[in-house]
């Protein structure tokens, strides 16, 4: 394998979604080591900041199908997964798929649809299936779902159900623009139009392929270690009521090979580790106390800083 290939898959992503949305290039890099290592994301900040418009622009330049779910407190499991409903013409029962049958699902504000709502999507995300009425039908093999929350809001909200969160290989938050970025947004034509017109730059085909290779990027024993030692700590610090789960281990391991890989290394870094751990794991801890999205990341950062990392790769 060429990691060329690798970066060149990556630069082409993160210049066409920056057409449309400004000084993100990072977070669409870390969008991007989702997608190829065949994860979800949660998207989550206040309102306003483009986690919808980011997620849009991004299914642009894969070219995959594109469905938005907006959560409300009423929205029902068939209205995720489809139906089975009876046609009068045919006098057979056929079935409805729901927003879920694309390669890209925007499951939008998703902790405001209640837990059994909520929970409609994990199979989805689990297995790249759906199960309605005892019939199974697969997903694209490129499904991916970003669901986007408010951090702030609690009115009228249920809570991720912790296996729900766990399924998200990374949460990660936008913030604002700089003073300059968000000038030039407001004086540009609509965002909406600029994102209708972004090319397809990658293709499924590539995506698969580059996926299985992505193996072959070297996790040293000494890099691993360090994996471990991180994982170790967050199921004996007494800060956690629950540390990582093994899904968690194996998540960073994917995310930090492909990182590796976008930065041109046939190799990963402890550095690769230490960056991407906050988004890979943060979001999966149970805390004994209370603590928002951003406190809790704040917490596991300063764990981190205790961790000694290895010299060499």
């Amino acid at each position: 394998m060429s990691v060329n290939d690798l970066v060149s898959y990556r630069s082409r992503l993160v210049e066409t979604c920056s057409r449309a949305i400004v000084g993100k290039e990072e977070e669409i890099t870390l969008i991007a080591v989702c997608y190829l290592c065949g994860g979800h994301i949660l998207l989550e900040d206040v309102p306003g900041t483009g986690k919808t418009m980011l997620f849009r622009a991004f299914s642009k330049a894969t070219g995959g199908s594109f469905k938005r779910i907006q959560f409300t407190p009423d929205v029902m499991p068939s209205d995720v997964t489809g139906i089975n409903f009876y046609n009068m013409k045919s006098g057979e029962f056929e079935f409805r798929p729901g927003p879920v049958f694309a390669d890209m699902v925007l499951a939008d504000e998703i902790n405001r649809a209640t837990p059994r709502t909520q929970s409609s999507l994990l199979e989805a995300m689990a297995e790249g299936q759906v199960s309605v009425d005892g019939v199974t039908r697969k997903l694209p093999e490129t499904f991916m779902v970003a669901a986007t929350q408010n951090p702030i809001e609690s009115y009228g909200t249920f809570p991720l159900p912790e296996a729900q969160l766990d399924r998200f290989m990374m949460r990660l938050k936008l913030g604002y623009m700089t003073r300059e970025e968000e000038i030039s947004v407001a004086l540009r034509r609509d965002t909406n139009e600029i994102i209708s017109e972004l090319p397809q730059v990658v293709t499924e085909d590539e995506t698969l392929r580059l996926r299985a290779e992505l193996d072959s990027i070297e996790i040293s024993p000494a890099v691993m270690g360090y994996i471990m030692d991180m994982i170790d700590r967050t199921r004996h610090d007494s800060r956690f009521n629950i540390g990582a789960s093994p899904r968690a281990t194996i998540a960073l391991c994917k995310a930090a090979r492909a990182y590796a890989a976008f930065c041109g290394r046939e190799f990963v870094t402890p550095d690769d580790v230490k960056k991407l751990a906050p988004f890979v794991i943060a979001h999966r801890l149970y805390y004994r106390t209370a603590v928002g999205s951003a406190e809790s990341e704040e917490l596991f950062r300063g764990m981190l800083d205790e961790i000694k990392a290895p010299t060499e790769a």
